[in-house]
């Protein structure tokens, strides 16, 4: 079981720019930030961005992305308009995704980091 999840970004201030609104679309908050990190939730802490550690520059990972749950496709819809609005890169509309399931409706977003985020449902409406 994953406790929470955290993204490198260089740029904090800009990170949340994008991350509060989009993120609010799936009804995820945030919980604290300080110049080093924005932490996100519900309730609990669990995804957060920050700056690294060891003090040099974020780096995005290949083949590394982090899927929200979305309640509907109007979500990811939202989801998806909402991050291009506010600076995100296209990586994916919003569509079904037959290869991994029938009802897997996705959109894919670079955040301004260039960090690969999904916001997904199974829902059918």
């Amino acid at each position: 079981m994953i406790h929470h999840l955290s993204l490198g970004t260089n740029d904090v201030a800009r990170a949340r720019a994008f991350y509060d609104p989009v993120l609010a679309v799936l009804g995820i908050r945030l919980l604290q930030a300080d110049a080093g990190s924005a932490d996100y939730g519900v309730g609990s802490f669990l995804f957060s961005l920050e700056t690294p550690v060891d003090g040099r520059p974020a780096t995005v990972g290949n083949g590394v992305h982090v899927a929200f749950s979305a309640g509907r496709r109007g979500m990811v819809e939202a989801f998806h308009r909402v991050a291009l609005d506010h600076g995100g890169t296209d990586a994916g509309p919003p569509g079904l995704r037959p290869q991994y399931d029938h009802h897997y409706y996705a959109a894919f977003v670079l955040d301004p980091d260039g960090n690969k985020i999904e916001a997904v449902t199974y829902s059918a409406k």
